[in-house]
């Protein structure tokens, strides 16, 4: 980067959330645009979150083929403020925001599943947040939830797509506690209800709630589904059925990086805020606050 603040930068962001750990590098060039150099995530799984995002940034690096001095800034978000070599720390709201409008022009809220929790959120054209909801940590629509299904029925994540598009008479799955859903679950295996229609069922249940957030908060149009479920077919149609019947103006769609929305804001704003320090003629230095 030149010493002005203009020029293409390299940036990297790292989002490190309750289930997982998501790193992006990407080429800032400002006005003209940002390209991908590397995205990837990597499952936390009773590690040390800090080891796992150190492991993953290295990784990253060495992928790209680019030394850790040559970025310009390394901003972190979620919990990333544990981090020890960041840059910056960047709220996860603001941060998804502005990655899903990265990912998809169009989109005017997000809807970012998270493991604990889920959040819709509305935004304008400059990613600029202006209204959102929450889900509460007991709520059963979380992708942990989802994945403790998963694991009670014998089937992986990557499956439960293809086998909710499958159902023929979905059972509905009623309860908004976690504990008591999987509670449902249990019984209706032992009723002989087929794994589609349990899935589909709770994906149901999942898009009604996800529904009802993201009314409330006042979305319409474009919606992006970021974080761990974005990539579950049958809960995008779940979701776009759920606008349908009730009459919602929403068009639910997903990304092929979705999962990265957390890391690629993050990235984007370290980008943003490298260039303004630059223009400062502000040195950067780790722990910057953003």
């Amino acid at each position: 980067m030149a010493e002005d603040g203009t020029g293409p930068l390299m940036v990297a962001g790292i989002d490190v959330g309750s289930s997982a750990v998501k790193v992006a590098l990407i080429e800032d060039a400002g006005e003209s645009g940002a390209r991908v150099l590397v995205g990837r995530g990597e499952r936390i799984r009773r590690r040390d979150p800090q080891a796992v995002a150190s492991a993953l940034f290295e990784a990253c690096l060495e992928e790209a083929g680019i030394a850790r001095e040559s970025l310009a800034y390394t901003a972190t978000t979620g919990e990333g403020e544990m981090v020890p070599f960041r840059t910056g720390h960047f709220y996860g709201m603001t941060t998804h925001a502005r990655g899903g409008l990265f990912l998809d022009p169009e989109a005017r809220a997000i809807i970012d599943i998270g493991a604990l929790h889920t959040r819709a959120v509305l935004i304008d054209p400059r990613a600029r947040v202006l209204a959102y909801r929450m889900t509460s940590q007991c709520a059963s629509g979380s992708g942990q939830f989802l994945e403790n299904i998963c694991r009670y029925l014998g089937i992986t994540l990557a499956e439960i797509g293809p086998l909710s598009r499958q159902a023929d008479a979905p059972e509905t799955c009623s309860s908004i506690c976690a504990v008591l859903a999987e509670t449902d679950v249990i019984n209706m295996v032992s009723r002989g209800i087929t794994i589609p229609n349990i899935i589909k069922g709770i994906h149901e249940s999942m898009a009604g709630r996800y529904l009802r957030l993201l009314t409330s908060a006042g979305a319409r149009g474009v919606v992006l589904v970021t974080g761990g479920l974005a990539a579950d077919a049958g809960l995008l149609a779940a979701l776009g059925e759920a606008a349908a019947a009730h009459k919602a103006a929403l068009e639910f769609r997903s990304h092929a990086d979705s999962a990265l929305a957390g890391a690629l804001g993050a990235a984007l704003w370290g980008a943003f805020r490298a260039r303004k320090l630059g223009r400062a003629g502000v040195p950067l230095a780790a722990g910057d606050a953003a």
